[in-house]
């Protein structure tokens, strides 16, 4: 809420200033960002259209119908087509809409288990646990992310559960340095010391003191990560380390139109653009919230 701040009496002509909060400068600040506005609209539709996908689905996405293969979009009874196997495009997208969805969810979600905890522990006490746990992020931060991905993948077996698990311990690192970078740049301020100096216990100062000032940089993150995650699932399912066949995903559509490229690019292309779309409206999206939260530029003063 915004606070209005009353100057003293012996001011002449003076009007009250009002000081807006951090929570309001974001929205004003976000909504003047159209793409990102546009972006943010698209991406919470594609979550509702994966999560409504036994709802809306015209058809069940295993079926197949070999008298109706390779249909062009716009045909009758099936709006985008179908693939090599006759089964309804329109709904095989809609449930890998709910794969993607998905996969940035819990990936991101094991990021973040595996990131901030160890980067709050490392930059809030410093010394030898900072140097272990800066070593051990540094060790998995020098592997390709898909590379590392794939042999994650490898080992525990392939399927979804396990590439979004192992999607997630890639994002690991990438969280632990952001974190650790913002509980450095804060915790030398006078309120962390006057809490220290007065006894405060270190979980209540992490907690109330360290915590909220990593949420900025960290969101912005997570919003960049989350098109990394589609993008990843994408490319472990297109190599078969992801969903398996015949359940449907964006990557897995992909894999399945090169059978047909010879005779109609429409199985290819609608699964890729449907990539393309949403990787770019995270990215976009994540550069608004980046604008957004940063420090106030001399022309919205």
């Amino acid at each position: 809420m915004s606070e209005t701040i009353t100057p003293p009496k012996n001011v002449e002509d003076a009007s009250p200033v009002v000081v807006e909060s951090p929570r309001r400068r974001f929205l004003r600040r976000f909504r003047g960002r159209r793409a990102a506005v546009a972006a943010a609209v698209f991406l919470t539709l594609i979550t509702v259209l994966g999560l409504a996908a036994p709802l809306i689905a015209p058809h069940d996405p295993l079926v197949q119908e070999l008298s109706a293969r390779r249909l062009p979009p716009l045909s009758e009874g099936y709006l985008l087509g179908t693939d090599n196997l006759g089964r309804d495009t329109l709904s095989r997208l809609l449930y890998g809409a709910r794969v993607a969805v998905s996969a940035a969810a819990i990936s991101v979600s094991v990021g973040l288990a595996f990131g901030v905890i160890p980067a709050l522990t490392a930059g809030f006490l410093g010394g030898r646990w900072d140097a272990l746990l800066s070593r051990i992020a540094d060790a998995f931060l020098s592997f390709p992310p898909l590379l590392l991905a794939m042999a994650i993948v490898g080992v525990m077996g392939p399927n979804l559960t396990n590439a979004m698990i192992a999607i997630g311990i890639v994002f690991g690192p990438r969280f632990f340095r952001v974190v650790r970078g913002a509980v450095i740049a804060v915790r030398e301020n006078t309120f962390v010391e006057a809490s220290r100096s007065i006894g405060t216990p270190t979980a209540w100062i992490v907690r109330k003191h360290i915590l909220p000032h990593t949420l900025s940089p960290l969101i912005v993150q997570v919003s960049l990560a989350c098109g990394f995650a589609m993008l990843a699932e994408s490319s472990l399912s297109f190599l078969g380390l992801g969903v398996q066949p015949p359940d449907p995903s964006w990557g897995r559509m992909l894999a399945e139109g090169r059978e047909a490229w010879n005779y109609t690019a429409w199985p290819v292309l609608i699964p890729a653009v449907a990539i393309v779309l949403a990787v770019l409206a995270c990215n976009t999206l994540g550069d608004g919230i980046r604008d957004s939260v940063g420090r106030e530029n001399r022309s919205e003063r």
